[in-house]
């Protein structure tokens, strides 16, 4: 295998996904992504909103929280494969319409192997009503993904 997708997003589903792919998998890379939603809309038009004069610069420091979260747990998923054993690397993504769409485009972009993800393993009737991502993954992807059940 060359390259690996872990979906990571910091829950303790996640974490085990990470340490079922560093127990049983062999890649040359192995990219951990963190699909985030930012907080600013790039395209908002600051000069229409701003009514008290031009529009202000930005600040140096003006940075998105929820990148910077993202980051985060993106740096603590990256850590955890590499106590695994994984060559793993960072990759951080805004959310291009759906988290599971995204994480299909980034694994597309960089021609995955094998996409890891956890899933919270909702069962019955609620499992109908609601779709996870990992389950959307493996419909739409195209791609071999092997999903982590929630254990204890």
């Amino acid at each position: 295998m060359t390259v690996l997708v872990i979906a990571y997003d910091g829950t303790h589903n996640a974490r085990r996904a990470v340490h079922y792919a560093g127990r049983f998998l062999v890649a040359e890379r192995a990219v951990v992504l963190t699909v985030w939603e930012p907080l600013r809309s790039s395209t908002t038009d600051s000069v229409s909103i701003d009514l008290d004069g031009p529009p202000d610069l930005p600040e140096d420091d003006d940075l998105d929280i929820a990148f910077a979260d993202a980051q985060r747990t993106n740096d603590d998923g990256t850590a955890l494969a590499r106590d695994m054993g994984l060559a793993a690397e960072s990759l951080v993504v805004a959310v291009s319409g759906t988290v599971w769409r995204t994480i299909i485009d980034s694994a597309d972009k960089l021609d995955a192997d094998l996409i890891v993800t956890g899933t919270r393993g909702t069962t019955g009737v609620r499992s109908l009503i609601q779709s996870s991502v990992a389950d959307r993954v493996l419909r739409h992807g195209g791609r071999p993904v092997l999903i982590v059940p929630p254990g204890q």
